[in-house]
């Protein structure tokens, strides 16, 4: 009986290393395991925002895809790694990595200590502001404080109208706006368009993207007001693909990679301040 679950533990041994999901990590121990053995790593971006992650053919593109791919090649020494594209909108992000749907998230995903009590992160790997973005006819708003009795909009999962309507520490501003919900930034841009918002106020990246797509119908004032330091989403303890991915974002600054890719989908947007050297990382805790 001792022989026989020996080797029924053996099995199960290997099985444990050698095995693949379609995400958390598998049946590996972590997703740097996954990657140095060949299996399908399910990455989780936007689908719906414009230069950051946007999906209008068989794969999402833009900044963070781009990003995505150029760090797991890195962490993977230089070989390319097979990727599964999985949508991963700002209110599902945290159920997604707890629950093994992706393996690793690159979705305009702003470390906060909040989140960082469900979530590793990596990086950052670049910083963006909170910005306001309004119609190009309005002169009524011209700074953040201007958003005083405006109406704004309230993405699902997303903490940006907290930063004009709180107090700190998990707010900005503590302005009197009122929100309208919305489930992302894209049906806030419809509703902004439609004369049902007067703002859309979030990261300044994701507003350029939008603001680019309009052709001009939109403008951002280009007043950013906070630090988000994007990371790299890990399922919680994954602390060895982190300090992977520290490393990779590291070289991709330092190669020219990360600047040549901001300046692929930012560059000449009026009004942004793109981050010209690598974040410090925030520790792989």
């Amino acid at each position: 009986m001792g022989a026989v679950l020996s080797v029924l533990a053996m099995a199960a041994g290997l099985a444990a290393c050698g095995g693949e999901s379609g995400g958390g990590g598998g049946d590996y121990a972590t997703v740097a395991d996954k990657i140095a053995g060949g299996g399908t790593i399910v990455v989780g971006t936007k689908w719906d925002q414009p230069s950051l992650g946007l999906k209008t053919g068989s794969e999402p593109e833009g900044f963070d895809v781009d990003v995505a791919k150029a760090v797991l090649k890195e962490v993977a020494g230089g070989k390319d790694v097979k990727v599964e594209w999985k949508e991963s909108a700002s209110s599902n992000r945290e159920p997604f990595l707890q629950n093994g749907t992706v393996d690793i998230i690159f979705a305009t995903y702003s470390i906060t200590e909040e989140r960082k009590g469900k979530v590793t992160f990596g990086g950052p790997y670049v910083v963006a502001h909170q910005d306001v973005m309004v119609r190009k006819d309005d002169t009524s708003i011209n700074t953040p404080q201007d958003l005083k009795g405006k109406k704004i909009c309230k993405a699902a999962g997303s903490n940006s109208y907290k930063r004009i309507t709180d107090p700190p520490p998990d707010g900005e501003l503590d302005i009197d706006a009122t929100t309208v919900d919305a489930a992302n930034y894209s049906e806030c841009v419809q509703k902004l368009s439609g004369s049902n918002l007067d703002a859309v106020t979030t990261d300044d990246l994701i507003l350029a993207g939008f603001a680019k797509q309009a052709g001009g119908n939109f403008k951002v004032l280009g007043q950013g007001f906070t630090n988000e330091k994007y990371g790299v989403g890990l399922k919680k303890g994954d602390t060895k693909t982190c300090e992977a991915v520290n490393k990779a974002v590291k070289t991709l600054w330092d190669n020219g990679t990360m600047k040549q890719l901001l300046d692929k989908w930012f560059g000449g947007i009026q009004g942004l301040n793109l981050s010209t050297e690598a974040p410090p990382a925030e520790g792989c805790a």
